[in-house]
Order: C-alpha cells, then structure tokens, then sequence
C-alpha cells in the first residue's frame, strides 16, 4: 500500500505540504479566503431573497434563508479550504505560506518538538489516515474529508528546518523518517509474516511436545 505521490512536474511553486493538518489549512488562510467563505455564506440566503422578489410566491421565507446561509457557509468552508490547500501543494502562488511554514517549523525543530505534532494514534491509524486524506480536496463535492491525524508523511525534507536526528520509533516501525511518503511496510511484507507465523507455530509445537512428555512421565 502506498501513498499517493505529490505532482511535483505540474505546477511551479514549491512543495510546502502534500497532506497538511486541517488545523495548519484553517490557520494559513489568507483574508481573500475568509472573505470567499463570507461571501458564499451571505450571498446564498441573499440570492433566495432576489429570487422572491422576482417571482413572489407567497410562503415563509425564515427557513429557506437559514438554510440558505448553513449551505452558503458549509460551500464557503470547502472552497476556502481548497483554496488554502493548493497553495500547501504548490498549485498556486504560496511565497507567504513558505515563508511562514519555514520559520514556524524551523522554531520548533530549534526546541527539539516534532515537526508535525504528536499523535496517540498508532502508526498504521497515522499511515492509513495520511492515504485517505491526502489530495482528499479534490473531491469534497463528493465526500469531504479533512486530515485530522498528526502524522509524519507530508512530502518534504524535515533536513531544510535543520532537524538533525530523526525519532528511532519512526525507522523501527515503517522504516520511514518524518517528512518522507508512506510508500510500503517492509515490517509487514508477506514474507516477514509468513517467516514470523513459522516461527509462531514452531514454538507452540515444541512446548505442546515438552507439555506431553511431562504429562507422559507424570503418569508412569
């Protein structure tokens, strides 16, 4: 299983992040994005309005407007969002979100912190959640869904925020370094499983054998 690699030839702006976390999205949004999310979520129950002005028909507008402004807000999120994950991408211009993702994460790797935050999840939750979410803007129409795992494949080079050692759990785990794709589990390739279910089963049969000897001998 493999993580989906980053388009790195079809667009010019530098990778920043390839699956950034929903929190970092909603953070690095630029006013032009808040005002595209404000815009949808008052323009929807305002086009409603137009509507029965132009063609009256009578019948109690409330709910039509609140429903209006719950679609034109939810509308204005996603769009918004995409908005500011293309530009973790490199899909559209992004100089202030480099420049503020290098000195942010550059801070932390000064403090010693992980680059990506910390996850109680297990690595292969990380692994997995890392697989759905990422590129997962591009289809919100059809079923949104936003990376709310800390995780450490994102794409990038942790060496350019000066981290100098990696966390051994990482190389022992899924053979990987934080910034690196997720792209196999050499720990769980089907060789090493069918080597560790014979080694498994070798042992049940030696102490069931050492189980029936000492039974044998118990009862002469």
């Amino acid at each position: 299983m493999s993580s989906i690699r980053p388009r790195e030839g079809n667009h010019k702006y530098p990778l920043i992040d390839c699956d950034p976390h929903a929190s970092r999205v909603i953070r690095y949004m630029r006013p032009s994005d808040y005002a595209t999310w404000a815009a949808y979520t008052a323009g929807t129950p305002a086009a409603f309005l137009v509507w029965e002005k132009i063609d009256h028909t009578g019948i109690r507008l409330r709910p039509q407007l609140y429903m209006g402004a719950w679609l034109g807000f939810c509308a204005g999120f996603f769009i918004s969002y995409s908005r500011s994950s293309m530009r973790f991408w490199g899909w559209s211009e992004n100089a202030r979100e480099e420049a503020r993702d290098l000195a942010e994460l550059s801070q932390l790797a000064r403090e010693g912190k992980p680059l990506y935050g910390v996850s109680s999840q297990p690595a292969w939750v990380q692994a997995a959640a890392h697989r759905n979410s990422q590129y997962s803007q591009l289809k919100f129409s059809l079923f949104p869904m936003l990376n709310l795992v800390n995780h450490p494949y994102h794409g990038t080079d942790p060496a350019k925020y000066g981290v100098k050692a990696e966390p051994d759990v990482l190389e022992t785990q899924e053979g990987l370094r934080p910034g690196e794709k997720l792209g196999r589990f050499p720990k769980n390739s089907p060789e090493n499983i069918a080597q560790g279910w014979k080694e498994l089963t070798s042992k049940h049969k030696d102490s069931t054998s050492e189980q029936v000897q000492e039974l044998m001998k118990s009862r002469n």
